[in-house]
């Protein structure tokens, strides 16, 4: 298995968590001097090789990786993040079902909750339990190209695999909802169906019309089209002092970009640009009619209204970039420097109109983090599940 690969010396592991714990204690007052804790880490990994984290201390840890990560524009809410201490588990059947109660806590009726689930970290004699599927929800591809898939192309070699394995499928709509794999420890990764009451989907329709005759929108609730409510990613690797949670499902709340201008756009997933293009009527014989640009703004303006006529929590790319100078104002405040990778906070459409895009930022690595360690976006494919 791969993760082997991600284990860390003694000497590496120390110099990790010597680092955080100062933090730890630095950033929590109450904590108090942090070397009588310093002694007890090092006494522990002396006799293990590993340590334990403090429940004070995992909370924490979680936070600022959300605090650490790069590529996400929502964190100015990093200190919300709920966390749920699952260390103890490390059969699949008990962690498929402690993801799906993730699910149902952070999707609060619509009220969507930033929360994690973590499970048992890597020991230095057997690795923790891993979760294949890139998202605890995920659609289903049927077909072997974007051009001739019904539903999520990006998800088409997964189900291949599932349905290789013995999953009989769904309905064959463009949103089955596909199972959950998971691997426990010392054990072959197994797949879970996803529970609907676990999953909270929203309609999309278009605040022009929703299908009755009025205006441009016309139609639009006809094409059946809904995304989940909850982006749960769960095939990244929490990192905390040196010690390494291979199984840490988490999620924040969506911003209206990832489902209107990527999930639903974009040529390798549902690629819906040209079929919105038609049904307004637009000229797609010449891109100078900028007929995709159009086409994207309306399909995005149909996620927001759909999420907020559903009461669903969402964000708006222009409110969410100037929460996120917010957060770079707080954080320099705090003596903190902010890494941020450019290509992933500018937002996919409408760019240069958001305050992020006139910036720039570094990119700085951490040792706190959420990591995607090798081999985890092949697993997430199914690429050797059967």
């Amino acid at each position: 298995m791969e993760i082997l690969q991600q284990r860390s010396t003694t000497a590496q592991v120390w110099e990790a968590a010597e680092e955080f714990i100062r933090l730890f204690h630095r950033e929590n007052k109450n904590a108090g001097d942090p070397r009588a804790r310093l002694a007890a880490v090092r006494a522990e990994l002396a006799d293990t090789g590993t340590y334990r984290h403090t429940p004070e201390e995992l909370v924490h840890g979680a936070r600022v990786a959300w605090r650490n990560s790069n590529r996400c524009i929502g964190r100015l809410y990093w200190n919300s993040l709920r966390v749920r201490d699952r260390r103890e588990l490390t059969d699949a059947d008990a962690i498929a079902a402690e993801c799906f109660e993730h699910l149902r806590e952070a999707t609060n009726g619509g009220r969507v909750r930033p929360t994690i689930t973590v499970f048992a970290p890597d020991a230095p004699d057997r690795p923790g339990p891993l979760i294949w599927s890139e998202q605890l929800v995920r659609y289903a591809g049927y077909g072997d190209h974007h051009s001739v898939t019904v539903g999520d192309a990006r998800n088409a070699p997964l189900t291949e695999a599932l349905l290789r394995l013995g999953w009989t499928g769904g309905a064959g709509t463009p949103f089955d909802l596909l199972p959950l794999v998971v691997q426990g420890v010392d054990d072959k990764p197994r797949w879970f169906d996803t529970p609907a009451d676990a999953v909270l989907e929203v309609p999309i329709t278009h605040p022009d019309g929703d299908g009755d005759g009025d205006g441009r929108g016309d139609g639009w609730a006809d094409w059946r089209l809904r995304w989940h409510a909850v982006p749960a990613i769960s095939n990244m690797c929490l990192e905390i002092g040196g010690i390494h949670y291979p199984a840490a499902p988490f999620n924040g709340w969506y911003m209206g970009t990832e489902i209107g201008a990527r999930n639903l756009a974009d040529a390798d997933r549902y690629n819906l640009l040209p079929a919105v293009a038609r049904r307004l009527g637009l000229d797609t014989t010449t891109e100078r009619s900028l007929w995709k640009d159009r086409a994207l703004v309306e399909l995005n303006r149909a996620v927001l209204h759909s999420f907020d006529r559903a009461g669903v929590t969402i964000a708006d790319h222009h409110s969410e970039s100037r929460r996120f100078l917010t957060h770079l104002e707080r954080e320099e405040r705090k003596g903190r420097e902010v890494g941020a990778d450019w290509s992933w906070i500018v937002p996919p459409i409408s760019g240069s109109a958001t305050p992020v895009f006139h910036r720039t930022y570094e990119d700085r690595p951490s040792s706190t983090a959420y990591v995607h360690h090798p081999g985890a976006q092949e697993r997430a494919q199914g690429r050797d599940l059967v």
